[in-house]
C-alpha cells in the first residue's frame, strides 16, 4: 500500500467518526458548551473540519474557505492582532450545514491526496515541517477533537460513538 492510500483511508475513517458525532448529538448538547468547556459542541466540529479542510490545502495562499464559512468562525478565542474586528460567533451551523461540509472535505481528501509532494514544506508558516509530517498534524488534530466531542455526548447524552475502521 502507498503512503498516500493509507492516508487518504485515515482521513476518511475519521472524517465519518466526525460525521458521526454530529448526526447522533442531541440538539441541545449542540447548541450549548459542557462542563469546563464553554466551546459549543457545534463550534468545535465546525472548527475540526474547518482546520482539516485548511491542511488540505496546498498553502494558505491557496486555500478557498467553504462557501458558508463565517469570519473568524473556525477559531475559539478573538484573533490576536485584530482588536478593530469584534470577535462575534454567535449563529450556529445546522447539523445539516456541519454533514455537508464533511462531504467537502471527503472530496478534497481524494483530490488533494492523489497531488502530494510528501516532501515539500507544509505551506504554513506557523508549521516548519514537510506535507508528511502536516498529514499526521492534520489527523492528529482532527482525532483530538472527534474524541472531545465524542466524550462530551457521551457524558451529557449517553449516547455513544462508534469505532470507524
Amino acid at each position: 500500500m502507498k503512503i498516500e492510500d493509507a492516508i487518504i483511508h485515515q482521513f476518511h475513517a475519521g472524517l465519518k467518526m466526525l460525521e458521526k458525532t454530529i448526526e447522533l448529538c442531541p440538539e441541545p448538547l449542540w447548541l450549548t458548551g459542557s462542563g469546563a468547556s464553554a466551546n459549543r459542541t457545534w463550534h468545535i466540529a465546525y472548527h475540526a473540519l474547518y482546520a482539516t479542510h485548511l491542511y488540505l490545502s496546498p498553502s494558505l495562499a491557496e486555500f478557498a474557505p467553504w462557501e458558508k464559512h463565517r469570519r473568524n468562525y473556525n477559531f475559539f478565542v478573538a484573533v490576536p492582532g485584530q482588536t478593530e474586528d469584534p470577535y462575534l460567533v454567535d449563529v450556529a451551523y445546522t447539523q445539516a450545514d456541519l454533514l455537508e461540509y464533511a462531504e467537502l472535505c471527503h472530496r478534497e481528501v481524494d483530490f488533494r491526496t492523489a497531488r502530494l509532494d510528501l516532501d515539500a514544506p507544509s505551506g504554513f508558516f506557523w508549521l516548519p515541517f514537510d506535507k508528511l509530517e502536516l498529514q499526521f498534524y492534520n489527523l492528529r488534530h482532527l482525532a483530538h477533537h472527534v474524541g472531545q466531542l465524542s466524550e462530551r455526548i457521551r457524558c451529557q447524552a449517553n449516547v455513544g460513538i462508534g469505532w470507524v475502521r
